[in-house]
């Protein structure tokens, strides 16, 4: 068994961020959403992983290295444009082999990892198998219809009248004759490789294609919303711990769902958790509230924050209202200015929100 992991979309629904970032390198809870892929494929037993990279490979290469890490043997597979997902998949067959592996869209967040369904995939003499969860809005996603025997008929994308309440997660098994499928297929209304169309290309030449139903949560972080989302539950989820050389002084308050990682520093403030605070970042004279991540390097003075996320090396300082719901990203300046006139003033990227 192999893992592959598509990591070379451009990221637009989070610009700015992604300007200069690989959206799987933000992180959730201080921990980039790659590496939490990495981690539940090596969880499930996977050791040799395929990383299918675009114009951000040389960021993600620098972060991941050759896997080492993770007890991972990681090879990187260069995708030229981004042509689909089914283009993905054509172009790793050198590394893939006639193995069956699972694939895994590399900014999705998964409740409780994928060793079931691997077990499922190895247990069955399954072609495919898909990974689907129950929505309430179905007609915003590709969508399942079923079989009287639970197999799937067909995949629809985002139907006007959907056939179930299946949605499809971004997480697949194949074995070797989703090749044939690939090779198969011509590109869609928007010029790209469909992964959907080579599972509807197995249904009707006969192949087994089987559904995982997920039932704990699922996040595809492609928007600012859903990475707030998925760094709630994923803080609900870790194990809280204060660091040897986190600090902490006597006017302080932190409570036992609060994560301090290695140098944090803790000066006359509140801190709430679920919440993690990231290595030599300095909190003081604040309040930090639940569900809110502040990565490694960074300074807030005299400010509340709640249900944020704070990239590296960013300084908060001087705000009188509570800072919530935001995304700030690496190297930024927040603060009040007081000099005259009074109002306003600000340097806001291209694509950047205001909410005053």
């Amino acid at each position: 068994m192999k893992g592959l992991i598509l990591s070379g979309g451009k990221g637009t629904r989070l610009y700015p961020l992604t300007y200069t970032r690989a959206k799987q390198l933000i992180p959730v809870a201080n921990k980039p959403v790659l590496i939490r892929v990495i981690e539940a494929i090596r969880e499930a037993g996977v050791e040799e992983i395929g990383i299918v990279v675009g114009q951000t490979a040389e960021e993600i290469k620098n972060t991941l290295g050759d896997g080492s890490a993770w007890n991972a043997k990681l090879r990187y597979i260069p995708q030229e444009s981004p042509d689909g997902l089914a283009h993905a998949v054509k172009i790793s067959r050198d590394f893939l082999g006639d193995d069956p592996f699972v694939m895994f869209l590399g900014d999705n967040v998964i409740e409780g990892g994928i060793a079931g369904l691997i077990r499922d995939f190895d247990m069955n003499e399954w072609n495919c198998q898909i990974v689907l969860k129950q929505v309430d809005n179905p007609s915003a996603y590709g969508v399942a219809e079923m079989q009287p025997n639970g197999s799937i008929k067909a995949l629809v994308e985002k139907p006007a009248h959907p056939p179930s309440n299946l949605a499809l997660v971004g997480i697949y098994m194949f074995d070797r004759h989703i090749f044939e499928a690939v090779n198969a297929i011509q590109p869609s209304g928007r010029g790209e490789y469909e992964i959907t169309d080579a599972i509807q290309w197995l249904i009707e030449h006969g192949y087994s294609v089987f559904p995982h139903v997920h039932d704990g949560w699922w996040i595809d972080t492609g928007k600012p919303t859903d990475m707030l989302e998925a760094n709630s539950h994923v803080l609900e989820e870790i194990q809280p711990a204060i660091a040897e050389s986190a600090e902490i002084d006597a006017n302080s308050t932190v409570d036992s769902r609060v994560t301090l990682q290695a140098g944090a520093r803790i000066i006359n403030s509140i801190v709430r958790g679920p919440t993690i605070i990231g290595k030599a970042t300095v909190i003081e004279n604040s309040y930090i509230g639940p569900f809110t991540s502040v990565y490694h390097h960074c300074q807030v003075r005299n400010c509340q924050i709640e249900r944020s996320i704070i990239l590296e090396n960013s300084r908060i300082s001087d705000i009188d209202q509570t800072l919530r719901d935001s995304l700030i990203g690496r190297n930024v300046r927040v603060q009040r200015s007081d000099g005259k006139p009074s109002g306003i003033k600000m340097n806001l990227g291209d694509h950047g929100t205001l909410w005053v």
